[in-house]
């Protein structure tokens, strides 16, 4: 393996300035871009560590779920062309009037990433509320190709993440792999509450949700007292 520069010299070679900063901004800016270059690399090292996971358990042919068409399909009908399906529960359960603010703002960024995403691996959002309830919010949002399928049953969530023993829903993403000996199981998000640090909101790593992504960004970062709404007043 080809050795590589440490994040400092590669941080200290950037040459970018701004009107009017002071050196000690660009001092400061310079050792946090060498540790945004480490970040890259762990994400990488994790990623790479992701991919070399042996197969999964086989996941069972029982499973049944309503597709936007009224169709009664399987897990491995979601797949479409490809080997590989990321799977989401959203939290929009038949005893919800309105679906859950955080699942949603989640979705209306993989709702925009949907085309291109599914040229590489076919995708699928699943609630337990009936599908015409999904579709109609879906509208609402403008959603647009992002599929959706109702769950037959509660077997899929309480069999992967999606509800808790006690019966609560919870946000539940999901990977498998299909090939000829049947559809596995690959991945599932498992960073729960239990394994946040102290006042730190329970999330993965790296974040999947937009938002919190570019909040981070800014010198406020997360707001621990503020979640996103299904309306704002104006």
């Amino acid at each position: 393996m080809t050795d590589l520069a440490s994040a400092e010299e590669l941080a200290r070679a950037v040459d970018i300035r701004f009107p009017n900063e002071s050196p000690a901004y660009r001092a400061a800016r310079t050792a946090l871009l060498a540790e945004e270059i480490a970040l890259r690399r762990q994400i990488e090292r994790v990623a790479a560590h992701r991919r070399a996971l042996p197969p999964g358990g086989l996941v069972p042919d029982t499973y049944r779920f309503v597709n936007e068409n009224g169709a009664e399909v399987g897990l491995d009908d979601m797949f479409g062309p490809h080997d590989t399906l990321i799977t989401y529960h959203w939290m929009f359960g038949p005893q919800r009037t309105r679906p859950c603010p955080m699942c949603t703002g989640f979705l209306g960024g993989l709702a925009a990433a949907t085309r291109d995403l599914t040229q590489k691996v076919a995708a699928a959002v699943i609630g337990g509320s009936p599908i015409e309830r999904q579709i109609a919010f879906k509208l609402e949002r403008g959603w647009g190709e992002m599929p959706l399928f109702q769950t037959i049953g509660d077997d899929f969530f309480h069999d992967y993440g999606g509800l808790t023993p006690d019966g609560s829903e919870f946000p539940a993403l999901n990977v498998f792999e299909r090939s000829a000996e049947g559809v596995r199981h690959f991945y599932a998000g498992e960073m729960t509450g239990e394994t946040a640090d102290p006042g730190q909101d329970p999330r993965g790593a790296p974040d999947l949700m937009l938002l919190w992504t570019l909040l981070d960004l800014t010198r406020r970062g997360r707001d621990p007292d503020w979640y996103p709404s299904l309306s704002y007043s104006r």
